[in-house]
């Protein structure tokens, strides 16, 4: 059997995934043809996948991953004819293997016919109520972390890269986009069709479908939104081509030609999630003054950090959220000066020395390397990855100078472009990179505790925050006696606020409502000063504040949010009826993802 150079190349240090029942070591898959029905009153899709293989090596099975998913058929596309099969056992959080017997030959190509089931985790439909409008159901994908297999069959790993044609069809009226190029769009007969030319990672694939309208903001940019939405989102994202410039300046060329966001109703899990050509963002970043926009940021930053250079498994995780969320500040920088992206960085470390703090237990799970071998990778996905992650690379261009890191990160974008890396692989290439001239700075940083160490090491860099001495001065006021309504806190900017918020002393009822009465909390229009307030509200059982965290936690589904407050929540036995009479009526609203990480929280059985 020949086995050609670029057979090599895609085989070549290839990792084993814990997370995949796929044969990568010897066949892949490098291209989908996708054709999908969306049935709305059965809340399935019905498709046919068809794989495009490359064998390293003659195999005797296509193993594929798939999860809740009823396979139809299996078949050779040219000839038509079928291939016998058979699905593993299940197993938690994994799925099922799909087993295809190639009956001793190598086909180029394997078609595979299915269906989803209404289960399926990577899936959300919801009914018209649900939506702003209210008129058309909706439907969106969530594939990250190991989802893809429960609408698509396929390798569902990181590691593994594909392009991929799309055809899909839906009820009319309904409007369907993708993360690709949108190459069809007929609204009359409930066809489009679509195309990604660029090599991606399975999770990657996603699709939403519903009411949904469109405003151009640049040449390259622009928001897809139910229409009462997407006014206000096109205002709230303006600056979106800036954002791509700024980050071209210093990472370089942007790949993937369009940057568009879907703005998605309230339910949707994540902040974002940075689907190529397509973000998808959270209606809880729309907060009327831009103050939430760092979000797009660090989705635009996956541009380079994720989509174009993809951890190779669910361990190496922290290559794509630390270099991410590095770059996210270093993109408010240059939008919104030094003062502010030091604050971002500031509040940043707040976040990562909590988390260090909460996990003291498993100190384990705060190494940025993770052996999450017989655990799902969703375990990984915490405050370690993003912002240890972030302030070990700031580690390296404090040392190196912020020139040469550039120089390097720039250049490890573009070395690694449309390809995936290993932990082991990143410390290489900084070794033969930014280290080799001075191989004694690896043991001086701290390298390896960085990576594979616990907690923090010893050479965090301390960030100087200037806009931090404002609220340093209005706390100390406030614990020495000074009432809320005399603080100086005009012209504060939402991260100051929340610098603020998480910082306040304990305080009795009527000192929260002093604070109240003066600053508004519990009415504001802001997510994230809503959600520090109300961490500071349950412990201090400030009642006041529930009506607005009742119809905070019934009204979206962000998990960052979620999750956190009913902990709290849950911690304080005068709260945990309210906590569980909440969920109980807000659990059907919510995704999949958000509602496999509460049920635990709340003792919940289904």
């Amino acid at each position: 059997m020949f086995i050609s150079l670029l057979s090599l190349m895609i085989f070549a240090d290839r990792p084993v995934d814990p997370h995949s029942f796929a044969n990568t070591q010897e066949v892949v898959h490098d291209h989908l043809d996708l054709k999908f029905k969306l049935d709305f009153e059965a809340k399935v899709i019905h498709g046919t996948a068809t794989l495009r293989l490359v064998y390293a090596k003659p195999t005797q099975q296509l193993v594929l991953d798939t999860r809740d998913l009823i396979i139809d058929r299996v078949f050779e596309p040219v000839s038509g004819e079928n291939l016998s099969f058979e699905l593993g056992p299940e197993q938690a959080y994994l799925g099922r293997a799909l087993k295809i017997d190639l009956g001793g030959k190598q086909p180029q190509q394997v078609a595979i016919s299915y269906h989803s089931q209404p289960q399926a985790a990577a899936l959300q439909w919801l009914a018209p109520s649900q939506t702003t409008s209210k008129k058309l159901p909706f439907l969106f994908t969530q594939s990250q972390a190991i989802l893809a297999r429960t609408w698509i069959p396929c390798m569902d790993s990181p590691g593994v890269r594909v392009t991929f044609n799309a055809s899909v069809d839906a009820p009319k009226g309904i409007r369907v986009i993708m993360g690709a190029k949108h190459t069809q769009e007929d609204m009359g007969k409930g066809h489009f069709e679509f195309a990604m030319p660029y090599s991606i990672p399975p999770y990657l694939i996603a699709l939403a479908a519903g009411e949904l309208e469109f405003k151009a903001m640049s040449k390259r940019t622009g928001v897809y939104a139910e229409p009462a939405v997407v006014e206000k989102a096109a205002w709230e994202f303006a600056d979106a081509e800036k954002m791509i410039e700024a980050t071209e300046s210093i990472y370089g060329p942007y790949d993937w030609e369009r940057w568009d966001i879907l703005v998605l109703p309230p339910s949707f899990p994540f902040g974002g999630m940075e689907n190529p050509m397509l973000t998808f963002a959270t209606p809880t970043v729309i907060a009327g003054d831009r103050s939430l926009v760092s979000l797009l940021a660090h989705e635009l930053a996956h541009s380079w950090s994720g989509n174009l250079v993809t951890n190779a498994t669910w361990n190496d995780f922290w290559l794509n959220e630390g270099t991410t969320t590095y770059t996210e500040a270093r993109i408010m920088e240059v939008l919104l000066g030094p003062d502010f992206a030091n604050m971002h960085r500031a509040l940043g470390q707040q976040d990562l020395r909590e988390t260090v703090q909460d996990m003291s237990k498993s100190p384990d799970d705060t190494h940025l390397f993770l052996n999450l071998k017989d655990r799902d990778p969703d375990d990984g996905m915490t405050d370690i990855a993003y912002e240890k992650g972030a302030n070990f690379l700031t580690v390296l261009e404090h040392h190196f100078g912020r020139e040469k890191w550039d120089a390097f990160l720039k250049n490890y974008f573009r070395s690694n472009a449309f390809s995936t890396i290993t932990t082991e692989a990143f410390l290489k290439q900084l070794k033969e990179g930014l280290f080799k001239d001075h191989p004694e700075d690896w043991q001086k940083l701290k390298v390896e505790d960085w990576v594979f160490g616990p907690g923090i090491p010893d050479n965090l860099v301390q960030t100087s925050n200037p806009l931090g001495k404002a609220t340093d001065e209005a706390l100390a006021a406030l614990k020495a006696g000074k009432a809320p309504a005399e603080l100086e806190t005009k012209g504060w900017i939402t991260q100051q606020w929340l610098d603020f918020i998480r910082n306040l002393p304990e305080m009795d009822n009527g000192q929260m409502k002093a604070l109240d009465d003066a600053f508004n909390f519990s009415k504001s229009g802001n997510s994230e000063i809503l959600f520090a307030w109300v961490m500071r509200a349950i412990p201090a059982d400030y009642q006041a504040a529930y009506p607005a965290m009742e119809h905070f936690l019934t009204h979206m589904g962000r998990r960052k949010f979620l999750k956190p407050i009913y902990q709290e929540l849950m911690k304080h036995e005068r709260t945990q009826a309210l906590a569980k009479s909440i969920y109980a009526k807000a659990r059907d609203g919510y995704h999949p993802i958000s509602v496999t990480s509460l049920d635990p929280v709340l003792d919940f059985k289904p």
